[in-house]
């Protein structure tokens, strides 16, 4: 899925570089490349980043009391 998300992302960029000046479109293929590299180390065995752990406790409310507007 991870593969497939970077593969979209260099995708569109390499359709903005075709109507970009030549500075912008030097830049853009250089960011495709880093999106095809990053699509290239995740091999068939990779696995992708776990979720955080939930919290335990709700985070402390913004307000300081019952029926205040």
């Amino acid at each position: 899925m991870e593969q497939e998300f970077y593969r979209g992302l260099a995708q569109r960029v390499r359709g903005m570089a075709e109507k970009a000046d030549p500075f912008t479109r030097r830049r853009l293929l250089d960011l495709a490349k880093l999106y095809d590299s990053k699509r290239g180390a995740a091999g068939p065995g990779a696995t992708e980043r776990p979720l955080p752990a939930p919290r335990t406790t709700p985070p402390p409310s913004s307000f300081s009391g019952p029926g205040e507007s």
